[in-house]
């Protein structure tokens, strides 16, 4: 496989960029600033940045079907309609436990929303693993971290990728068709000094790509594993990578200033920016999700 050198897309200065969907219906990447409790809309035609404030941190938005959106946020789920702006509770899985937040998610094939939680102190072991479609919120059965990340998912379905980020550890499972998933295997052990998995996302030819928390880059795996690609960028945190543009061949990376000294910053003025590189294996169109009203 063969990328482009990554470039500036767009300046936002995120604390905590996270969770970059392309949204096909628009043509626009949609991604949210955690810490800075805002969603973003990018618009690669017009090269312009929209954006709205939550009342609560966002760690994921995902389009919906009939137009609107769903977004995973501190205090649940909520139905975000762009056409005026406002919310809607749809969830709160974790009401019970005001320290955690939502953190990261992605759609399957039929439109079932996959997240997961996570200590917003990032120190106890509560984060958990979740679905949601029509029926409501299920608990995955996959064991809880710290930090989790994803879930992602092979391009027939059959595996579900997901990631202990303080483990350093991405894991497979596999995906029946009623729903369960079986017992997770390690993937891949990112090594010391490398940074830490952040969000995953799988391109269409199976390939695990994940951002490396202050490890400056963006990696590609093999489905059994082997590391094909690196893809080095000009600041430590790169959080996650989703695909767009026509052809899904643009690879668009969130990053963050979270956790960065002034020195850091000073020597990292695009922190926190959203970059974009080319590659020549597409990605995987987003399934609109499907739940509940």
């Amino acid at each position: 496989m063969t990328t482009g050198s990554p470039r500036l897309a767009c300046r936002v200065g995120a604390m905590l960029g996270e969770g970059p969907v392309w949204v096909a219906r628009e043509q626009a990447l949609w991604f949210v600033d955690i810490k800075g409790h805002q969603l973003h809309r990018f618009d690669p035609a017009k090269a312009t940045l929209s954006s709205w404030v939550t009342s609560s941190q966002p760690g994921w938005i995902l389009p919906a079907e009939g137009g609107d959106f769903v977004v995973g946020m501190q205090s649940g789920i909520k139905r975000f309609d762009l056409a005026n702006g406002s919310f809607e509770s749809v969830a709160n899985p974790e009401a019970d436990q005001p320290g955690n937040r939502l953190n990261d998610a992605s759609t399957d094939a039929r439109g079932c929303i996959w997240f997961g939680s996570m200590d917003d102190a990032e120190t106890a072991l509560s984060g958990c693993f979740y679905s949601i479609d029509a029926t409501g919120v299920r608990h995955t059965g996959l064991p809880k971290a710290i930090i989790t990340n994803g879930p992602a998912f092979s391009p027939d379905g059959r595996i579900l990728y997901h990631t202990d980020t303080f483990a350093r550890t991405i894991f497979a499972a596999d995906l029946h068709d009623d729903g369960s998933v079986g017992a997770p295997r390690i993937f891949v052990e990112i090594e010391d000094g490398a940074g830490y998995p952040d969000g995953i996302t799988v391109d269409s030819a199976g390939c695990v790509w994940t951002g490396l928390f202050g490890g400056w880059a963006t990696r590609r795996y093999a489905p059994d594993g082997r590391l094909m690609t690196s893809v080095r960028l000009p600041t430590a945190n790169v959080t996650k990578i989703a695909f767009g543009g026509p052809t899904l061949t643009t690879a668009y990376a969130t990053t963050a200033r979270k956790g960065l000294d002034a020195a850091a910053l000073a020597a990292q003025p695009e922190a926190g920016d959203l970059f974009a590189f080319e590659v020549d294996v597409p990605g995987l169109a987003v399934a609109e999700a499907r739940i509940a009203a």
